[in-house]
């Protein structure tokens, strides 16, 4: 006789956290999902899960929670408080938070989860919207040995890439890093995107050859497109990528290290977002710097 697998409550059903609760669906997963928006819980129940109407009501009976938030303020909005999720959760059920916050914000949720009896870990993901939706995420994680193996059939179902990277808080540290990649990568790919462009280049073939040597790269690969067509429709927008950045610079200081790319980065970020592009997709990024080079955007 098998055993049944986990119940799962999923809060936050956004650009990422929908297509990853459907990949828990269609793994065979019983899933209870609760979100602000009645069309992602229409989605949900489309998709075969249960719509719950409240935080308290999702996570009553499960034995795993997933929350999946835009940062910190959500994640302790809907963790305490008399209808969070600690109040209301059961004793050992393990809570997983995939969204991306602050490395301190994750240590106090495991503190405090542990006073209420559960088992927490952090495990932000990187890949996207597309990542998520073809299951193809790379996931960091920070907690006990023991909950990341409880955990890694369900990782499995998301994601292609799992590893461990140490106590809590770890798996927010390594996303910092990899969002201040992502970063500096996108914006030296816009950079040479303009370069190119402006000196007559056949823009594609010099992508394409460019992404086939040592210059290539998942986000020259996953972001081809958006440059090619100036299509920013949101995968990851750059007001998130805003925040993740005000972490990393955050967390560089407090341990003493020198970001200097990151920091110039940062700031490009910082002035797209006060220019109204905040909503589109960090490849956006270009628009920067088609304005530095005398464009009219």
């Amino acid at each position: 006789m098998t055993t049944p697998l986990p119940r799962v409550a999923w809060i936050g059903l956004g650009i990422m956290g929908s297509p990853m609760s459907e990949n828990l669906i269609k793994a065979g997963y019983r899933v209870t999902g609760h979100t602000l928006e009645q069309a992602k819980l229409d989605r949900l129940t489309a998709a075969g899960g249960t719509a719950a109407a409240s935080v308290a009501e999702a996570v009553a009976q499960a034995d795993v929670i997933v929350t999946m938030v835009p940062a910190s303020p959500q994640v302790e909005a809907i963790a305490y408080g008399p209808e969070g999720i600690l109040a209301h959760a059961r004793p050992g059920a393990l809570l997983i938070d995939m969204s991306s916050i602050t490395p301190r914000t994750s240590v106090e949720l495991a503190a405090a989860g542990a006073e209420r009896g559960l088992r927490v870990l952090d495990a932000p993901v990187s890949g996207g919207e597309a990542g998520a939706v073809e299951a193809t995420l790379s996931i960091m994680v920070g907690g006990e040995a023991a909950d990341f193996e409880a955990a890694k059939p369900l990782f499995d179902a998301l994601g292609t890439t799992v590893v461990r990277c140490g106590p809590h808080g770890s798996g927010q540290t390594v996303k910092a890093a990899n969002q201040l990649i992502v970063a500096v990568n996108i914006q030296a790919c816009a950079e040479a995107v303009v370069f190119l462009e402006k000196s007559g280049v056949d823009l594609g073939a010099a992508l394409d050859v460019l992404n086939g040597g040592l210059a290539g790269s998942t986000v020259l690969t996953r972001k081809r497109d958006n440059f090619l067509t100036r299509d920013f429709a949101p995968g990851f927008r750059i007001d998130l990528h805003h925040k993740d950045l005000g972490i990393v610079t955050d967390a560089a200081r407090t341990v003493g290290a020198a970001l200097p790319l990151g920091a110039v980065v940062a700031q490009l970020v910082a002035s797209l977002r006060a220019q109204g592009d905040g909503g589109l997709d960090h490849s956006a990024l270009l628009r920067s710097v088609e304005r530095l080079s005398g464009a009219q955007v």
